[in-house]
């Protein structure tokens, strides 16, 4: 069925919100030019790092550049190992291409600053407000794109803020309290735990994510360094009234994420027997079981601790 011709008023308004946004992106993006790449140059490894193997084709045509000047920047990639090619298997003819170990090491650092930049601009609105944000984009998204519908009621991932630690010791205590009969020594646990990433942080191998809905804080995960090749996944924890938005789901694929990103072998994690949601989504993001034993902590008894691993090569 035709659809109704947009009126001039609507056309305008589009083209004044994209000259708007593309000064204010184009503000955050000059902080990338401080690197050893363009800003295109960039995108392309992004691109590269966080999609499917494709080929130079179907890169082009997804970040609508010029055949020659991609060309150029993949040569300019691969010459300084940044990528590499091979044949496809669906089609001898065509190279898909794949971000190296260097590549993803080359981005890190800029992709960090992008995180930065982004997390200042909306810090500088309230939660409301920041919420507002995010779920004007995810309609854009939806409505322009082939994105899937956007939750009923949005949530948003953010660093952590002065104060949240609080939040998350003492949720922790009150939740497993009443669902799980645990006593403060859990709670205590849980203070050590955020009192040593505080005391600790390596901000190139370590992350918190505080989740967000309709303005209050409704979630938690920590990703921490155990060793040079081993990260551990901790403190996951979803309010029991935002539970089934995909809150818990996003915060482990975070962590799964940044682990890899971050030059991570394996991924750990401990956790007990009867959290069961918790253990589903671990499952669901690829973690295997290797190790259970039998403890008494936190005033109960015959508890069963578990171990589960995610190997990120």
């Amino acid at each position: 069925m035709p659809q109704p011709a947009p009126s001039g008023r609507h056309v305008e308004t589009v083209r004044a919100f994209n000259r708007f946004y593309t000064r204010r992106i184009g503000v955050l993006g000059e902080h990338l030019l401080d690197g050893a790449l363009s800003l295109t140059e960039t995108r392309v490894l992004y691109e590269l790092a966080h999609g499917e193997a494709c080929s130079a084709v179907d890169l082009g045509r997804d970040l609508g550049l010029d055949a020659g000047y991609l060309s150029r920047i993949l040569r300019r990639f691969e010459k300084a190992r940044l990528l590499t090619r091979r044949p496809s298997a669906a089609d001898a003819r065509q190279n898909l291409l794949t971000i190296t170990r260097a590549g993803r090491a080359m981005l890190a650092p800029l992709e960090e600053r992008a995180r930065t930049e982004v997390a200042a601009m909306l810090g500088r609105r309230s939660s409301a407000e920041q919420g507002q944000v995010v779920q004007a984009m995810l309609t854009i998204e939806q409505l322009l794109g082939n994105a899937p519908a956007a939750p009923a009621t949005p949530f948003l991932l953010r660093p952590p803020r002065p104060g949240d630690m609080g939040w998350v010791v003492q949720q922790h205590g009150a939740i497993y309290a009443r669902e799980w009969r645990y006593d403060q020594r859990f709670e205590a646990l849980v203070a050590r735990i955020c009192a040593d990433f505080l005391d600790h942080f390596d901000a190139a191998r370590e992350r918190c994510w505080i989740a967000e809905r309709d303005g209050e804080i409704v979630g938690s995960v920590f990703l921490v360094k155990k060793s040079r090749t081993v990260a551990k996944l901790r403190l996951l924890l979803v309010d029991p009234r935002a539970r089934g938005f995909g809150i818990g789901g996003k915060l482990v694929d975070e962590c799964v994420r940044f682990a890899r990103d971050a030059g991570y072998r394996t991924l750990t994690l401990w956790t007990q027997s009867e959290l069961v949601a918790a253990r589903r989504l671990y499952k669901a993001a690829g973690f295997v079981k290797v190790d259970a034993h039998k403890h008494d902590s936190f005033g109960r008894r015959n508890l069963i601790a578990e171990t589960w691993e995610l190997s990120l090569r």
